[in-house]
């Protein structure tokens, strides 16, 4: 395996799981059973993925010719769900500010991690002279599998709403986009990862938002 594979394979594991690990948070909160933790959980770290193959005509989608990434996401929503269950974690902590922190960068390690993956995956797919369509891919990867949590868990998706959620994996494109042909090993992937996570934990930090109408 090459270093570019090497790298591809562990930020795609690392989003997986702490996208996992998200929507298994918000299972939780919302009291649902195991099945629901599961399945919030697993469609929060491959959904983004899913729609992503499904636009670019990837049938069937990566998730269930390769279910190394469903798996690895239903190991970490069990490992999180026993925690909570077995008081390692309360309720108590669930609504408190830590919960917020943790979530916040949970979904920045995410977001960074398949926004960058979304364009790779675009590329090998023979889609990397569109620069448009590997900047929506990569947004589309980052943010969708969020979206889905959030409509199923019943509440306004943080795309929406949150700070400058979509507008940190857009800057995260972008940057993949300029740099792919500027640098390589990895770097190119690793750091606009980390830049979309910087963008939402400064975002957090400063309370940034885009403008609303009222």
């Amino acid at each position: 395996m090459n270093i570019h594979l090497s790298v591809f394979f562990m930020i795609e594991i690392v989003g997986t799981i702490a996208f996992a690990c998200s929507g298994a948070l918000v299972a939780i909160k919302k009291n649902l059973d195991l099945l629901g933790v599961i399945v919030l959980g697993v469609t929060t770290a491959v959904g983004g993925g899913m729609l992503r193959d499904l636009l670019i005509g990837i049938h069937p989608p990566a998730l269930f010719v390769n279910p190394v990434y469903v798996l690895a996401a239903f190991v970490a929503v069990l490992i999180l769900f026993a925690f909570v269950r077995y008081r390692r974690i309360t309720m108590e902590a669930l609504s408190s500010l830590w919960y917020e922190r943790v979530m916040n960068l949970l979904d920045a390690i995410g977001l960074g991690a398949f926004t960058v993956v979304g364009i790779d995956t675009a590329i090998g797919a023979g889609f990397g002279g569109y620069k448009f369509l590997m900047i929506f891919l990569g947004v589309i990867t980052g943010v969708g599998g969020g979206i889905l949590r959030d409509m199923m868990a019943g509440e306004t998706p943080a795309v929406l709403r949150k700070h400058v959620y979509a507008c940190a994996s857009l800057a995260g494109a972008v940057s993949y986009v300029a740099l792919r042909n500027v640098m390589d090993n990895g770097w190119d992937m690793i750091l606009s990862a980390l830049l979309v996570v910087v963008i939402r934990v400064l975002a957090r930090h400063y309370r940034w938002n885009l403008p609303r109408a009222m």
